[in-house]
Formats: C-alpha cells, structure tokens, sequence
C-alpha cells in the first residue's frame, strides 16, 4: 500500500486595508449617551475611560466619506493576489464575507444587490465565468466560516484557489446615542486559499461550528436608536453586551477544544491563536477558560496576538486583518513558521461560534 496523499487548503496570499481616519475616544467627547431611555447624567470622559479599561480600545478606524464596504475589499483583495503572485483569473471562488453590504455615507440604507463578490470581482475585472461570487451573512465569525466554507470546496475537488474576503463598516450602522458605538470600526481583509497535496497534515486540519440562535439568537439585532426622540425608521446594530460576554466566555471555549482535539492535537501544540477581536477583556477571558479545560492555570505569553486597543472591533475583517499584519511582520512580538499550528476561532450574532486549526 502506497503513502496516502490529502488535498489541503493552504494559504498562499493575504491582504489587508486598514482606513486611515484614526478615532480616538476624544472624539465621543460630545455624545450624548441614552440607556433604557433615560439620558445618561454621568461624565463622558468617565464613560470613555471605563469604556477603554473594559474594552482595551483606544482608537478605531473609520473609511473615508467617499468609501463604501466593497471598495475596501477590492483594496485587500488586490493585495491578496500581488502576495500571492497569482493570476487572478485562476481564482474558481471569491467569498465575501459581511453582514451589511455597502451602506453610504450618511445613509443607513443597505445596499447588497448585487452580491458584493460580485462587485470585487467586476472592479478586479475577472472575466473568467466559472470564477463564482458570492456572499456569506454569519456575524462577526463570518470570515472565519467562509474560510471553512472553501476547505469544504477544495477538498471535495471543485476548487483549486478560493479568495475569501472579510470586510465591513459598522461606522455607518452604529447608533451614535449608544455606548457600544464605541467598539465597532470599518476594515477589510482577504486571503486567499490554494489546493495542495500533502502526505501529512498541512493548511486546514480541523474545524468546529456551532449556533445558538433558540436562546440565544437576540443577543446581537438590528433595533431602534437608544434615544426616544431619534429617527425610528433607521435601524442600527445593538447588542446585551452583559449576557453576551457571558454566553461567549461560557461557550467559545468549548467550541475551540471540540476543534482542537479533533485534530488530534493538544493545545500546548498551539503557537499562535487568531481570535476575532471583540472586546480585549472577554477575548482574555476565553483564553484562560479554554486552557482551563486542558487542567492549565496560565496562557502562555505571545500566544494571542491584539490588534483591537488601535483597530477596534472591524467585524469579519479583525481576523484577516490581524493574520496580513502578523504574516507581514507588522505585529511586535509574533510571527508564523512552517510547521506551526495555530487556532482561528470567532463568535457573533446568530449567536454563532466557530474555530479552525491550521498548520502552516
């Protein structure tokens, strides 16, 4: 009997757009916060070093007036392919990755026909019919579940390369009466995926899903502004930060063990973990709750790396981003080498959780 031989998805390119228009909480000074109705009487500038302590975000970043959400993707997708060194007709999928399409400037309307892959891969000017476009809504782990979406159309032969692309712009569908406008930030990341055989584990070698949408499904919407005397015809991303912080320390942990013991590896194994940039306080807290599960007291130092304290939290585009940084060695402290595993693990609206173990 001969040595059996996989097709692996490996990846072969990343690009990342991060928008310069730099938001410190200095900026929030001015609002006007509103909670169960009521105004808030506290001091901002109080409410904003509490925010930030919890948070750890000190700045995020905003697209410019005249960027719209595929705009930004076309930026990192292009820079995904010159990384790659690929033609870019010989891409088979690009999955674009987000929940609310391209929403204009001063505007709160959504705009998501047509798909936005499609619109990535006019502006790329990709001929190549049989290069398929499409979007996939899932939340923040949106990403995350397109990458595992392209495992799935690599491995079963269909697809040789797969760009998948995260990108959103929560600064234009945040309430600006609402605390946790002060988390959401715009971004875009792409990476793109390549079919490689292998006779020993290599790329993608394990990954998990799960959705809480019975109990669970109201934690992240779409809802009214905070103040009563706002507009009620826009709509605006709200969320129970307190029991959702809960439900994610509580059930992340145990989505990425069920990923890591899948792939028949222990977590000391792990060299780097790529997790969706939430809140630098909850994100800590699942870390230590999953080495928990493995009877470990401490997370090891330089395990996780955090861009959130200068990029705050850009939805399905916090884990591409973070992965082109690093890859690029624009991340102090980390970098990836071959043979390396390492985790990707996310939770969102949905509430859905998700995680991924990929060899390098």
């Amino acid at each position: 009997m001969g040595i059996q031989t996989n097709i692996n998805s490996v990846i072969i390119g990343t690009g990342s757009y991060i928008p310069t228009n730099v938001v410190s909480g200095d900026a929030f000074l001015d609002s006007s916060f509103y909670d169960n109705g009521l105004k808030l009487d506290k001091d901002i500038s109080e409410i904003i070093r509490k925010f930030s302590e919890i948070t750890e975000i000190i700045e995020r970043r905003y697209v410019d007036e005249d960027q719209v959400n595929s705009d930004i993707a076309i930026i990192a997708a292009q820079k995904a392919i010159d990384t790659a060194g690929i033609d870019k007709e010989s891409l088979d999928h690009i999955i674009f990755c987000h929940n609310f399409g391209d929403v204009k400037a001063g505007s709160n309307r959504m705009d998501i026909l047509p798909a936005l892959a499609a619109k990535v891969k006019q502006a790329l000017a990709i001929e190549n019919p049989d290069c398929v476009a499409y979007d996939l809504i899932f939340g923040c782990p949106g990403w995350v579940q397109g990458s595992i979406q392209a495992n799935y159309l690599i491995q079963s032969g269909d697809a040789k390369r797969v760009m998948v692309i995260g990108a959103e712009t929560l600064s234009r569908i945040t309430d600006p009466h609402d605390r946790d406008s002060m988390i959401f930030s715009d971004g875009a990341g792409a990476v793109i995926f390549e079919a490689r055989e292998s006779t020993e584990p290599l790329g993608i070698i394990a990954h998990k899903t799960q959705t809480y949408a019975l109990n669970y499904g109201s934690l992240l919407v779409m809802g009214r502004s905070n103040n009563p005397d706002a507009c009620h015809e826009n709509a605006y991303l709200k969320m129970n930060g307190r029991k959702l912080y809960e439900f994610a320390v509580t059930n992340v942990p145990q989505v990425i063990k069920k990923a890591i013991d899948k792939a028949g590896i222990n977590i000391t194994d792990i060299k780097t973990v790529f997790i969706h940039q939430a809140n630098g306080k909850m994100d800590h807290a699942i870390m230590k709750r999953v080495f928990k599960l493995y009877e470990l007291d401490t997370v090891p130092e330089n395990l996780v790396p955090m861009t959130i304290s200068w990029l705050g939290n850009s939805s399905v585009a916090t884990i591409p981003t973070l992965l082109d940084l690093v890859l690029k060695n624009q991340v102090k402290g980390y970098e990836v080498n071959s043979g390396d595993y390492t985790l990707f693990a996310s939770v969102g609206a949905g509430m859905h959780i998700n995680a991924f173990v990929y060899r390098f």
